[in-house]
């Protein structure tokens, strides 16, 4: 009897230290600022190794889709899962999620909420599984957090328990972060709104003077005309007057409304950086637009900057293409950002390419495909793996990555798809997929 009762007494002192040395990790990682992301990536990967796990997943909820979001993920299907979103009403998680309460599960087979789905999509088999919430000590629920297959023996209340501390202490701190998070961006978005008044000011008079330049030059147009038409001037003259003003006759109506392009177009940069920082975008208004014709609007104005630093914008790469339905003014901006990103990253005597073409994705489907691609430095796999996120880096002097973070919210309100290419020393290649019809509810 004694032998029995000093072995359990060894088994509960092993599972305190357990679930002291978990919440030693995390209390070092908050003790050490670590960012959210790495936060939860500690979370998961102390969960794991603690209770012994194959894999594991850390699950934050998006109340805007009502989805749970697999925002970090352990294990052999990790690069599959990784970004994947699934309803929070579906599976042994989502069930975790809304009642908070954790659950072991035993045996899959047996589990009537286990969604099978994503097995039978990874050819991954899930065994047994723990699943217990991301909720804060103020009783908030932010997600769950989900370990999977024991690798000796099986799960029993004790990793539940430790589990449990693990999740309560890490959605504590992701929701203390997030609201000074929230206080700092609400405070940036004010000044962006201080700002965004400012150019309004600075650019009206170049509107103003732009519109007068344009009506003064359509009058000495017209009376030159005249002049030049009128049988007391030598026509020797009138052909040497002809040939020494055509050139700006026949330009200055696309300066103008080159210009009239770039104030509208700098004043709603200056909105859309700030819905980019409150990771908002405005709802897109979808129409059959042929996308060669935004590229070549993109290029008029981008021409200018590349030629001064020596640099090609090449469009004999738009292909034919028919009309797809997509938001013009979201698509102007992406394709502008990712050109715009272009020309400083490639060096003097290079070329940035615009490519279209309809291709056939692996499922079968026709999308519209768009590349913009460049013979430049190219960029280091670090920034390369952080493009198209909220963790996005420039590698630009005075850079902040929202360029990349505005494309990435186009592309991803067309439910379509971006990638990068890119080789150090050889150029980079962005390629944006897209459906070209929307489907209902777009």
């Amino acid at each position: 009897m004694q032998q029995e009762e000093y072995r359990e007494l060894q088994e509960r002192l092993q599972r305190r230290e357990r679930e002291l040395e978990a919440v030693y990790r995390i209390t070092a990682a908050l003790h050490a600022r670590t960012d959210l992301d790495e936060l939860q990536k500690q979370t998961l990967d102390a969960a794991v190794e603690i209770v012994g796990a194959d894999a594991g997943t850390f699950f934050l909820h998006d109340p805007a889709r009502n989805c749970l979001i697999f925002k970090y993920v352990i294990g052999e299907k990790a690069s599959e899962l990784q970004g994947r979103e699934m309803p929070d009403d579906r599976g042994t998680v989502g069930a975790v999620f809304r009642s908070s309460q954790g659950r072991i599960t035993v045996d899959t087979t047996t589990d009537a909420d286990h969604f099978r789905a994503i097995d039978q999509q990874t050819h991954y088999v899930t065994r047994n599984m723990v699943t217990v919430p991301l909720r804060t000590m103020g009783g908030q629920n932010i997600g769950a957090m989900q370990v999977l297959n024991k690798r000796v023996g099986a799960f029993d209340e004790a990793d539940l328990h430790v589990l449990e501390i693990l999740a309560s202490l890490a959605a504590s701190y992701i929701h203390t972060a997030r609201l000074h998070e929230e206080a700092r961006l609400a405070e940036v978005v004010h000044r962006i709104g201080d700002i965004s008044h400012d150019v309004k000011n600075m650019v009206t008079p170049v509107m103003t003077g732009t519109q007068t330049l344009e009506l003064m030059l359509q009058g000495m147009y017209d009376e030159l005309d005249a002049i030049l038409s009128d049988s007391a001037t030598p026509p020797e003259l009138a052909a040497q007057i002809r040939e020494a003003t055509d050139g700006v006759r026949e330009w200055y109506p696309e300066a103008v409304q080159m210009t009239y392009d770039g104030v509208v177009a700098t004043q709603e940069r200056v909105r859309e950086i700030a819905d980019a920082i409150k990771g908002t975008i405005a709802a897109p208004h979808f129409e059959p637009v042929n996308v060669n014709d935004v590229a070549r609007q993109v290029a008029r104005p981008l021409r200018l900057v590349a030629e001064r630093a020596g640099i090609t914008i090449d469009l004999e790469g738009l292909g034919e293409v028919p009309p797809a339905e997509l938001d013009r003014k979201g698509m102007y901006n992406a394709l502008y950002n990712l050109v715009n990103n272009a020309i400083p990253e490639t060096p003097r005597g290079g070329t940035i390419f615009l490519r279209t073409a309809v291709v056939t994705d692996e499922t079968g489907q026709e999308k519209l495909q768009v590349e913009v691609a460049d013979t430049g430095r190219g960029m280091p796999e670090h920034v390369r793996a952080r493009l198209f996120s909220d963790q996005a880096v420039s590698t630009k002097v005075g850079g902040t990555g929202l360029g990349t973070l505005i494309v990435k919210r186009v592309v991803d309100a067309h439910r379509g798809t971006i990638s990068v290419a890119s080789q150090e020393n050889v150029g980079t290649t962005m390629t944006m997929r897209l459906p070209l019809r929307q489907t209902n509810g777009a």
